[in-house]
């Protein structure tokens, strides 16, 4: 402990009066954000994606069961194409999102449904969904273009390459670590009427950094974050497994 930060009760309070009012700046920007989120135009979904879930092949309107809106988090998958070779596993950063999943009931209430979707087959995912523990559901886009198409896998015979915005040129200046048949994370939202699919939103990198329960709460501590995303292991190998 520094002992230059050590105050009286009064000091502290004055600090932390003060940070308050940042907390509220912070607090009214994001409001700003998030309303100019929920104003963005959308775009009809024309093509058709076939996804293998537990209960058969399903469409992309097939993922909303039933429900208005639908939140599609793209997790990572390693396998030997994506430059992991000998793995068949999802991401451990992906899975450090995950893990802050909590109680789907309150998204349904909102009409929304959370899926998972990974460019990897079923019975791979289904594997190691089991290992996790999670339930929320969670399909494969294997064989399909919907990675392609909403920028989280890459493949520069089937298109340029492009992440979070930036096109191929941009990449390979500032994001090296985006390659040709490779993976990423993000995130996608849609939206239903009637048998119209629209895309609203799509976030990638940072963008879905507030989906970290984990940060969430260590954000509130002194000691922060202490550990960089893709330091954290998968839950399982905490202490043995323990």
């Amino acid at each position: 402990m520094d002992t230059q930060r050590v105050v009286s009760r009064d000091e502290w309070l004055a600090a932390r009066r003060e940070l308050l009012g940042q907390e509220k700046e912070a607090t009214r920007a994001k409001d700003a954000v998030d309303a100019r989120r929920r104003a963005l135009p959308v775009v009809e979904v024309g093509k058709d994606y076939v996804f293998a879930g537990p209960d058969g092949p399903a469409s992309l309107a097939g993922l909303f069961a039933g429900r208005r809106q639908l939140i599609v988090y793209h997790f990572m998958w390693r396998h030997a194409e994506s430059g992991f070779p000998g793995e068949d596993q999802g991401c451990p950063t992906c899975s450090f999102l995950a893990d802050s999943i909590g109680e789907l009931s309150h998204l349904y209430a909102c009409d929304t449904t959370l899926v998972l979707v990974s460019r990897a087959p079923l019975a791979s995912i289904d594997r190691f969904r089991q290992r996790m523990g999670w339930q929320v559901p969670w399909y494969s886009s294997y064989g399909s273009d919907f990675n392609y198409d909403f920028h989280v896998s890459f493949d520069e015979d089937i298109a340029p390459l492009e992440y979070n915005y930036k096109d191929q040129a941009t990449l390979a200046r500032d994001v090296p670590y985006i390659r040709s048949r490779a993976d990423a994370h993000g995130i996608s939202v849609f939206l239903r009427e009637d048998d119209r699919v629209f895309h609203s939103y799509s976030a990638y990198g940072r963008g879905v950094d507030q989906l970290l329960g984990t940060y969430n709460y260590l954000d509130l501590t002194p000691l922060g974050r202490q550990r960089y995303v893709t330091e954290f292991p998968y839950h399982d190998t905490y202490n043995g497994g323990s």
